[in-house]
């Protein structure tokens, strides 16, 4: 679920326009003039890099409460664990497929295009140099670190101080995300197990905490049409164009495997799990996909998500009424592929090499964090800071890719609601398969 106040969207895209040209302009003066180019770096380093952190760590601020709130909510929201039935259990089991193939088919894209690696060794080594000691750190005591094992695992999610992992060590780190949310996911767990008062209590605490952050994020993308083209400027006379290149290779990357995820994979499940013909579905839910592409707005879309389902596919109200508005919030394979692509990238341009099993563990993690997205401009931000840093990778690097973000925006949420609608068809062919079954028993 992406929202976006086009506005907005189009400042960003104008800054980071002009970032990329001044940058490539103080290169090419920097040809003829050294002195230029280096004073330009200093500049750089004194004024553009700290009003860009002003940026980043408003996001940075907002990490662990908003993580923690917005899972937790999400759990608490199902009501009762014991009440759920067939149905909510066919739609969660669809949702989690779809956004584990989604990751699956973005990290599979990134493993095989590496577009982190268009940059060389000497760059590299500046990247490292410019965004801090914590990649080399990483680095260093990668050959170090315990196999993946069974205690490892419990050592990484439940750790003896919970708190402490979460808070960090010192100031200039983000604490521990996964402890956090195993955590938020059983307090909404026993959540759903409290009396109706006391779980709306709960809830209502949890979504007013989710809300202030967002709000803090708000705040923030005030200061993004700004920020995007002092920190691309910086990167680009500090780094070179050799970065330009890699993040073209990754947004043209992105944006191919998103579409193969909506029109490919949702067009195996039409076809597997349903009668419906994938092109001339796609031709009756047009209207949805251009609307989705156009706002940047899952909850934008959704009156013409239930209108076409309701009316043109011709699915049940009750399970229209659900499915949708719920994937509206939960069923987000879009926001999910993407944040997995941007973890992997920003590790390949920081020179990390992540191991299939940390892979896998970003599957899953990419999953249940996009679930937790907040339905604002650059609501994933906060989120894939918590899971650079649970892999060891500055999570400054998201500047690097914050300004194609919002053209990427457009594509995964055409991918959310198109895959919304599509799950929603595919349950209501099984609920009409059950039925069948029970009636003729």
């Amino acid at each position: 679920m992406a929202e976006t106040n086009r506005p907005l969207s189009n400042r960003i895209l104008i800054g980071l326009v002009v970032g990329v040209v001044a940058g490539v302009a103080t290169l090419a003066v920097g040809k003829f003039s050294p002195e230029f180019l280096a004073f330009m770096r200093k500049v750089s380093t004194n004024v553009f890099d700290p009003f860009g952190q002003i940026f980043l760590r408003m996001l940075f601020f907002v990490v662990i409460p908003l993580v923690f709130a917005s899972l937790a909510t999400g759990v608490v929201q199902l009501g009762r664990l014991d009440r759920l039935g067939p149905l909510a259990g066919r739609t969660f089991t669809l949702f989690f497929l779809n956004m584990a193939i989604g990751v699956g088919l973005g990290l599979i894209m990134m493993n095989v295009l590496r577009p982190g690696n268009q940059l060389d060794a000497e760059t590299k080594t500046r990247l490292l140099q410019e965004f801090g000691g914590a990649a080399q750190k990483h680095i260093a005591s990668g050959a170090a670190s315990p196999s993946m094992s069974f205690m490892t695992i419990v050592e990484m999610f439940m750790p003896k101080n919970l708190f402490g992992a979460v808070m960090g060590h010192n100031n200039n780190v983000i604490g521990d995300v996964l402890p956090l949310i195993l955590f938020a996911i059983l307090v909404g767990a026993v959540g759903t197990q409290l009396i109706e008062e006391k779980r709306k209590k709960l809830q209502d605490t949890l979504e007013l905490v989710s809300e202030l952050m967002t709000g803090i994020v708000h705040f923030a993308l005030r200061l993004a049409p700004y920020a995007v083209p002092a920190m691309i400027y910086s990167v680009i006379v500090k780094i070179g164009v050799d970065i330009l290149i890699a993040l073209g290779v990754f947004a043209l990357g992105c944006v191919v495997v998103m579409l193969l995820h909506l029109f490919g994979t949702m067009s195996i499940w039409l076809r597997v799990w349903t009668d419906r013909k994938p092109l001339q579905f796609f031709k009756d839910i047009r209207s949805v996909l251009v609307t989705a592409f156009s706002t940047s707005s899952s909850n934008a879309t959704l009156p013409a998500a239930l209108d076409c389902a309701k009316k043109t596919l011709g699915l049940r109200p009750s399970v229209a009424g659900f499915v949708l508005p719920l994937g509206t919030t939960m069923n987000m394979s879009g926001t999910a592929l993407y944040e997995g692509c941007v973890v992997l990238f920003v590790a390949q341009v920081f020179g990390i090499d992540l191991s299939m099993s940390q892979q896998l563990t970003l599957l899953l993690l990419s999953v249940l964090s996009a679930v937790a997205v907040a339905g604002i401009p650059g609501g994933s931000l906060p989120l894939i800071a918590g899971l650079l840093v649970t892999f060891g990778i500055p999570p400054e690097g998201i500047g690097i890719v914050l300004g194609v973000d919002r053209v990427l925006d457009m594509v995964r949420t055409m991918t959310n609601v198109g895959s919304d609608v599509v799950t929603t068809v595919v349950v209501d062919a099984q609920e009409r398969r059950a039925e069948e079954r029970a009636g003729a028993t």
